[in-house]
């Protein structure tokens, strides 16, 4: 799930995996130093995480609708 710095610097195709707790150490660390510095991917990383808070209140058969 790593990145690629020199295409793009940002981590935003890493925010749902950071929201989740699903990217190794060394990816946490960079999503976490990243988001103190650059304004537009910690406005995008609060965006996922009021999603998947969202997500997480609906039950089994309102995600199967």
């Amino acid at each position: 799930m790593s990145t690629d710095p020199g295409k793009d610097p940002h981590v935003r195709q890493l925010l749902g995996a950071y929201v989740l707790d699903a990217l190794t150490a060394g990816e946490t660390r960079e999503v976490c130093r990243h988001l103190q510095t650059c304004d537009g991917c910690a406005a995008d990383y609060v965006q996922v995480a009021e999603a998947v808070s969202l997500l997480a209140l609906l039950g089994e058969e309102e995600l199967l609708e």
